[in-house]
C-alpha cells in the first residue's frame, strides 16, 4: 500500500487558496499520480500535506490549461461535473461508512457520507466549522488548499490517534473534445483493483502517515 509522510508543524497555515504560506516549503511533495485506466500520460498533479495538534492541512496543484467549471445553480452539486481534486477517508476496508471531499477550481466542495458500495448521501455535510477550503486559478491550472480539524476526523471515526489516515487522493480531469463534447479522465495516486473506473473501493486508498 502506498504511503505519504505528513510532516508535523507547530504553527498554523494561512489558507489563501494559492499555497502562498511559506510553511508549505517544509512539506513533502507527492506527484505520483496517473491515469489508472488509460495508457496516456496524465497532466501533472501535486499534493502536499502538513499537520499540527489540531488540523490536517492539504494543498493540491493541478496543471490544467482548460479548466471546466459547471455553473447550473446547483451549488456544491455542480462540482461533480467540474474539474476537481478529491480526498476520500475510510476507517477500514468495510468502508461503512466512508467520506468524500470533491473540490473544484472555484472552491466548491461536495462533501458526502457513503457506505460501500456507492450508497452515497449527497445531502450530508462535514461537521460545521471543521473544514476550511479555498481555491484559485491561473494560466497554468488551479490550486485547492484547505484544512480539516482532527476533532471532526475523530468524530467521524476516521482517525484513531494512531498517526495514520487511510485516504484516497484523486482528480477528475475534464477535457473538451474537438466536437465540443466533454470527456472525463480519472487520475489517482493509487492504482485501484478495478477494470472499470471506480474510486469507491478499498483498493483505491493509500496511507497518510503523520510523522511524530
Amino acid at each position: 500500500m502506498k504511503s505519504y509522510t505528513v510532516k508535523k508543524i507547530k504553527q498554523t497555515i494561512e489558507i489563501t487558496g494559492k499555497g502562498t504560506d511559506n510553511t508549505w516549503q517544509k512539506a513533502n511533495e507527492l506527484t505520483d499520480f496517473s491515469y489508472p485506466w488509460r495508457k496516456e500520460t496524465a497532466p501533472q498533479t501535486s499534493f502536499k500535506a502538513l499537520y499540527n495538534e489540531t488540523h490536517l492541512y492539504f494543498l493540491y496543484r493541478a496543471t490544467d490549461p482548460d479548466i471546466i467549471t459547471k455553473e447550473r445553480g446547483l451549488g456544491e452539486r455542480d462540482a461533480v461535473d467540474s474539474d476537481r481534486v478529491e480526498i476520500f477517508f475510510k476507517a477500514n476496508d468495510e468502508m461503512n461508512p466512508y467520506y468524500a471531499l470533491e473540490m473544484d477550481a472555484l472552491g466548491r466542495v461536495l462533501d458526502t457520507e457513503a457506505r460501500f458500495h456507492r450508497n452515497i448521501d449527497y445531502d450530508w455535510d462535514w461537521p460545521e466549522g471543521q473544514l476550511l477550503l479555498k481555491a484559485s486559478t491561473d494560466s497554468k491550472g488551479y490550486w485547492v488548499e484547505g484544512s480539516i480539524s482532527f476533532q471532526s476526523l475523530r468524530q467521524l471515526g476516521m482517525y484513531k490517534d494512531d498517526n495514520i489516515l487511510k485516504a484516497g487522493l484523486y482528480r477528475g480531469e475534464y477535457v473538451t473534445l474537438p466536437n465540443g463534447k466533454v470527456d472525463t479522465k480519472w487520475i489517482s495516486w493509487v492504482m485501484p483493483d478495478s477494470e472499470e473506473p471506480d474510486f469507491h473501493i478499498p483498493s483505491s486508498f493509500g496511507i497518510l502517515k503523520l510523522a511524530k
